[in-house]
């Protein structure tokens, strides 16, 4: 990785969502880089560069003896830490014969890796999501996606698009254009919120209030660098305390795969410790619904559109209820630039 890298350095990546990660090597190209990922014995998680130093092989096409990867072209064999420990055809190890060993941090059931020096590593920079887990794990998926990342973010920190992209899901009925949009700066925090009072119960709190009850209703859209989200989704009774009322926790964390590609992890809290399979398969489906039949499509399509231009020298129109997006995306130009100098 150099400084004319086109993603932010120092900060942490979602590689993957623990439960991806077994005995079994997890291959994902991440930041433009291929990456193995596995569980170790000690219930740990190792991530090397998928790339034998000697012609190139994936080691994820090899076999595990251990914590070691055997490549499967010619049987070199490397530790968790990247170092050869064997060589077949000689007692001596060349020195060159080392692939990167990424740090990994895991939590809240996601597995995260730190691109950039590891001097600089600092654990107490990764984004919180605890508040997903109610006593039991939420719902996760994953959705690739054929755009450059910082599009994601634009649609994520601008949901004034649900009232037209999620009319077969999340459709705002209207409640956006009766709500406050704010943009607001903490430090390397931007947060994205929409504040709708008195409008009829949300989509989110069927079966606990009912339709044509007034709440006040809020969207409220933590973001961190590179693209890492948090939207808390809460309604109460119009002129209720917000802790008391019915609120849903998400994970919106997008990771570079390519320039030009995407890897979506998403979860969303689960209302209640107990179990049931039928609601968690309706909700399940309307997650899916909204993100890869509607979301995925139009995202897609406007990066297509773009023909390879650049963002910026369109230019973009604002509207203002995408404040957030362009405040994310000046933020990211800002780290680019400070590395690149």
């Amino acid at each position: 990785m150099t400084d004319a890298s086109p993603f932010p350095l120092n900060v942490w990546y979602m590689a993957a969502w623990s439960e991806e990660i077994g005995e079994t090597m997890l291959a994902r190209r991440l930041f433009d880089t291929p990456v193995v990922l596995y569980r170790t014995g000690d219930g740990g998680v190792a991530a090397l560069t998928d790339r034998c130093p000697h012609r190139f092989a994936p080691l994820s096409m090899g076999e595990r003896d251990g914590d070691q990867i055997r490549c499967p072209y010619h049987g070199l064999t490397f530790n968790r830490a990247g170092e050869c420990v064997r060589n077949p055809f000689s007692d001596r190890i060349p020195r060159a014969a080392v692939v990167k060993s990424w740090r990994v941090a895991e939590r809240d059931g996601i597995v995260w890796l730190w691109n950039g020096d590891g001097d600089d590593c600092d654990e107490a920079a990764i984004p919180d999501f605890s508040m997903l887990d109610r006593g039991v794990p939420p719902l996760t998926g994953y959705m690739p996606m054929a755009a450059n990342y910082e599009f994601g973010t634009d649609n994520l920190l601008d949901l004034s698009h649900i009232e037209f992209v999620h009319k077969g899901s999340f459709a705002g009925n209207g409640v956006i254009f009766a709500g406050e949009h704010s943009v607001v700066e903490e430090g390397d925090t931007l947060r994205s919120n929409w504040w709708m009072p008195d409008v009829d119960a949300p989509g989110h709190t069927r079966g606990v209030y009912p339709p044509d009850m007034k709440t006040d209703h809020w969207l409220d859209m933590r973001w961190n660098a590179p693209a890492t989200m948090q939207l808390e989704i809460g309604a109460t009774p119009a002129g209720g305390a917000r802790q008391d009322g019915c609120i849903v926790q998400q994970a919106h964390i997008l990771t570079p795969e390519t320039a030009t590609t995407t890897h979506y992890f998403w979860a969303s809290s689960r209302p209640t410790p107990v179990a049931d399979e039928e609601i968690d398969k309706m909700v399940r489906g309307l997650l899916e619904q909204a993100f890869i039949a509607e979301d995925k499509p139009i995202i897609e399509a406007a990066y297509k559109n773009l023909d390879g231009a650049d963002f910026w020298d369109q230019p973009p129109l604002s509207l203002g209820v995408d404040a957030g997006g362009l405040r994310a995306r000046r933020k990211i130009a800002a780290l680019l630039s400070a590395q690149q100098q």
